[in-house]
C-alpha cells in the first residue's frame, strides 16, 4: 500500500528555519519523480519544489535560494530544507510521487500525494 506522511511542520518566526520530511511506503523514492506542493487558504496549489530520477532539482520562483530538497534513498524518504522564512510561505506542504513523464510543477502530473504538515511563519 502506496502511502506518503509528511512531518516536520510547524510555527516559527519570519527568518527561521524548518525541515520537512515526507515518509514514503510501498515503493521506492529512487525510482520516482518526487516534489512538494503548498496551498494557502484560498489560494490555488502552488509547486514548491521537484526532484527528477537523476537528482536534478526544480524550484518555484519564490523559493529558489531560500528551500532544498533531497532524496535519501536509504530512508526512502524526501526532504525539504526551508530557510529565510517568510509569512507568505504560510500553507499545507504535500508531498508528491510521479513515475510519469507529465509536467514536474504541474499538480495534475502526480499520482500519490500525502495529507499534508500545516507551516505558519509568523511575522
Amino acid at each position: 500500500q502506496v502511502q506518503l506522511v509528511e512531518s516536520g511542520g510547524g510555527l516559527v518566526q519570519s527568518g527561521g528555519s524548518l525541515r520537512l520530511s515526507c515518509a514514503v511506503s510501498g515503493f521506492s523514492v529512487s525510482n520516482y519523480r518526487m516534489s512538494w506542493f503548498r496551498q494557502a487558504p484560498g489560494k490555488e496549489r502552488e509547486f514548491v519544489a521537484g526532484l527528477n530520477w537523476h537528482t536534478f532539482t526544480y524550484y518555484g520562483r519564490s523559493v529558489k535560494g531560500r528551500f532544498t530538497i533531497s532524496r535519501d534513498n536509504a530512508k526512502n524518504l524526501v526532504a525539504l530544507q526551508m530557510t529565510s522564512l517568510k509569512p507568505e510561505d504560510t500553507a499545507v506542504y504535500h508531498c508528491a510521487a510521479t513515475r510519469g513523464f507529465g509536467y514536474i510543477k504541474n499538480a495534475t502530473s502526480y499520482n500519490f500525494w500525502g495529507r499534508g504538515t500545516q507551516v505558519t511563519v509568523s511575522s
